[in-house]
């Protein structure tokens, strides 16, 4: 096993890309097709459950407490926040400071056959309202066989972000590392923003094996809206970082059923992704 170092130094040639860089101002919001545990913008936000604000057992949801860990995962919409998020992302280092990391198929228009090119993050969002705003994508990077034929070994995205007042995103909230090859048994938190809530959800459990190239995990209430949701292993309140090992998507673009959750397994292929991603910023 290479460490990620020498991996995301490896060439790329072999694996092709799919990005745009856009204009983000000028671009035209499409309608989510609701595809795997993306949002519906027809769905009401309802109660505000789980109501506990601290760790439930395993396996079970819970609203989180505003902290600087939490911070870094935020609401993803179209153009602005004034219709439904719809998926989730994070913010994971790189070089130029300004990364996100979802599911491809968050970011990526199956029908127009291109990236979405008017997308808008809001990290900490709840009930209207992110302490330091809406974040500009300004270029989403996928795999292009993804892209072709939507592999669901392949459902992953990097987005990398405008500039806010000056500052990187990264320089506002910190960032999480990328966690390539870590293993299919692990401990990890997953946070996400499902649509039909103005609040996210959080939840502890271990990972399983669901294939060689797809983790599981069984976690109540990740319904629509939770794609993209990073599955966080290994933070460090000393250093202020965790390691993402996976993303709510892959399989069924991450699950038909609210309690149980995949993600693709981040190898070779996401960290050449990965790599890419910071040669095109």
């Amino acid at each position: 096993m290479l460490p990620l170092t020498s991996v995301v130094m490896m060439a790329a040639a072999v694996v092709g890309y799919a990005t745009e860089q856009t204009d983000i101002s000028s671009g035209s919001s499409i309608g989510r097709s609701g595809f795997g545990k993306s949002g519906e913008s027809s769905q009401d936000p309802q109660d505000q459950d789980p109501k506990a604000t601290a760790p439930a057992d395993d396996g079970n949801a819970y609203t989180p407490r505003r902290t600087e860990q939490n911070s870094r995962v935020g609401a993803v919409f179209e153009k602005d926040d004034s219709g439904d998020h719809f998926c989730t992302a994070s913010v994971v280092q790189s070089p130029g400071r300004n990364m996100l990391i979802t599911a491809a198929h968050c970011a990526y228009d199956i029908d127009a056959g291109s990236t979405v090119d008017d997308l808008v993050f809001a990290p900490d969002y709840r009930n209207g309202d992110g302490p330091t705003g809406l974040w500009k994508v300004k270029k989403v990077i996928v795999d292009n066989r993804w892209a072709k034929s939507q592999d669901e070994d392949l459902d992953v995205a990097f987005l990398v972000l405008d500039k806010k007042s000056g500052k990187q995103i990264q320089d506002v909230l910190g960032g999480n590392t990328l966690g390539i090859d870590r293993g299919f048994d692990n401990e990890v938190k997953i946070t996400g923003y499902p649509t039909s809530r103005n609040m996210p959800i959080s939840c502890q459990n271990r990972t399983t094996k669901f294939s060689d190239t797809q983790l599981r995990i069984q976690c109540t209430d990740f319904e629509g809206g939770t794609s993209g949701s990073p599955w966080l292993a290994d933070y460090d309140p000393k250093s202020h970082t965790g390691t993402v090992i996976g993303v709510l998507g892959g399989h069924e673009g991450g699950g038909d059923e609210d309690d149980v959750s995949y993600a693709a397994y981040f190898d070779d292929d996401i960290a050449k992704l990965y790599k890419h991603a910071q040669d095109e910023d």
